[in-house]
């Protein structure tokens, strides 16, 4: 018999990471004089802090706020008075008119999230990066305890960064772990295994469960159906009767805490975009100028993201939201594919023109799907910035 295929299967012990009020806390690295009030990051617009003529910093404040941007994201205090990212910034303004209002600076929100992810790495390098502020990380195989090596995670998070903090949970699934890690914010530990179902994970809302979206929150509770306990002991044949076979198996499933995915180390991206919310509706062919700079502009962003990330496409496509909110999408596949900037504007002009303009202009974004990895031979991206602009919002 061979003695290797007798040892028990180690637990799974997979961790998820998140960064506490990310952007807030970069901000406040650089303003420490905020910390402890409430801050806004968004909008746009947004004039920087400057000094005023007693040498004293101002800012603006929430209140001062005109246009229809959304809140990046907020500090803890505000939050308290019912701020939270993605909640419109004159609905903000009327929460919380004297918050500090600060511009978003993404440069700075990368920078920082290279350093906390190269911390984890010389620590646990079995990663998944699940986006600018967070992480799940398989520590199945890591010789620590799991208590010991969240305490060293979360140390050497904060010595990297300057002083960030991030709350940790560790349990044997995903599903659990993202819970978790929302359980004792901010700066939280959280330890799970399945005998903490009943007590920490069951009385929660469903809609904490990711996956859970809206519209199924609210059909859910429709059926009377509010949190976990409940959903978990729901009948089987009603769950399917609302929503399907598939979905309801899955909605069974994690509400008993089970959840089967692997931390996934490396993915190629499906796609690369680029889009803008204008901060009035433009009009098709008054605005036409700036429509046709901003749809340039966009092109040779992508463009560039390709270029820079190693990648071709083949389907262009392009975004529109109208100002009676109707979303529109077109797209086009290539017979080969790119990563030139004008062949992506010359593309997304031909998906325009299939599109009726005959509403004023939200939203405006362009897409590049099919992706593989660039010949290594290739030239560059072609110099999208030299191309004109064309008539692409003529009427």
């Amino acid at each position: 018999m061979n003695p290797t295929n007798t040892s028990p299967r180690a637990e799974r012990r997979i961790a998820h990471l998140d960064m506490d009020a990310f952007y807030a806390s970069v901000e406040l690295l650089r303003y420490p004089e905020l910390r402890g009030q409430p801050v806004v990051i968004g909008g746009r617009s947004v004039h920087q802090p400057g000094a005023g003529e007693d040498g004293v910093r101002t800012y603006a404040r929430l209140r001062d706020y005109v246009g229809r941007g959304v809140v990046t994201t907020s500090t803890y205090e505000a939050r308290a008075l019912g701020v939270f990212s993605a909640m419109g910034m004159m609905k903000a303004a009327q929460l919380a008119p004297d918050a500090i209002l600060l511009p978003a600076d993404f440069t700075a929100y990368r920078h920082y999230s290279r350093l906390f992810k190269a911390a984890v790495a010389e620590l646990a390098p079995r990663i998944e990066d699940r986006g600018i502020d967070e992480i799940y990380i398989d520590l199945t195989d890591h010789p620590e305890p799991s208590l010991e090596i969240a305490q060293r995670l979360k140390a050497a998070v904060k010595q990297a960064t300057g002083g960030l903090i991030c709350s940790i949970a560790i349990s044997p699934n995903k599903l659990l772990s993202k819970i978790g890690s929302e359980l004792d914010k901010p700066d939280g530990l959280t330890l799970l295994t399945m005998d903490d179902l009943p007590s920490r994970i069951w009385p929660l809302p469903v809609r904490r469960i990711n996956g859970i979206g809206p519209k199924a929150g609210v059909k859910l509770q429709a059926l009377g159906i509010e949190t976990i306990a409940q959903l978990a002991g729901a009948e089987p044949d009603l769950l399917q009767e609302h929503f399907g076979l598939t979905y309801a198996r899955w909605l069974l499933q994690v509400a008993h805490g089970q959840d089967d995915r692997s931390v996934v180390t490396h993915s190629e991206p499906k796609s690369l975009s680029r889009e803008t919310t204008f901060e009035r509706d433009l009009h098709v062919v008054h605005d036409r100028a700036m429509l046709s700079e901003v749809f340039l502009r966009l092109c040779t962003q992508v463009a560039g993201d390709l270029d820079r990330k190693g990648y071709m496409g083949r389907t262009i496509g392009i975004k529109l939201r109208f100002d009676d909110f109707r979303t529109v999408t077109r797209d086009l596949t290539l017979p080969v594919q790119t990563a030139d900037g004008k062949e992506i504007h010359r593309a997304a002009g031909q998906c325009l023109k299939r599109v009726v303009l005959d509403h004023r202009i939200r939203l405006l974004g362009v897409r590049v799907g099919s992706l593989s990895r660039a010949d290594t031979q290739r030239q560059g991206n072609g110099g999208g910035r030299s191309f004109s602009q064309g008539e692409l919002f003529a009427e």
